[in-house]
């Protein structure tokens, strides 16, 4: 879909509506394409990209007693 920088102003939320559904949208200038409207993707995060920005304190694994469990879990 090819459509004028006043147009495009004009109905910018139902553009974006018909990005989201998939639809690539370009936006023209004096009848030249100057903008494309495309869909963003969500970047999947990639295993182990946290790697050395957690730190976790000594013990974090440690069991739990009956009454750090009661005062968590309401147990």
């Amino acid at each position: 879909m090819e459509i004028n920088i006043h147009e495009a102003k004009t109905n910018l939320s139902r553009l974006i509506e018909k990005v989201q559904a998939g639809e690539e949208v370009i936006i023209a200038k004096a009848g030249k394409p100057v903008a494309r409207l495309v869909r963003i993707e969500p970047k999947k995060p990639v295993l182990g990209s946290a790697r050395g920005r957690i730190k976790m304190k000594p013990g974090w694994d440690a069991p739990m007693t009956d009454d750090e469990m009661k005062e968590i879990f309401g147990l």
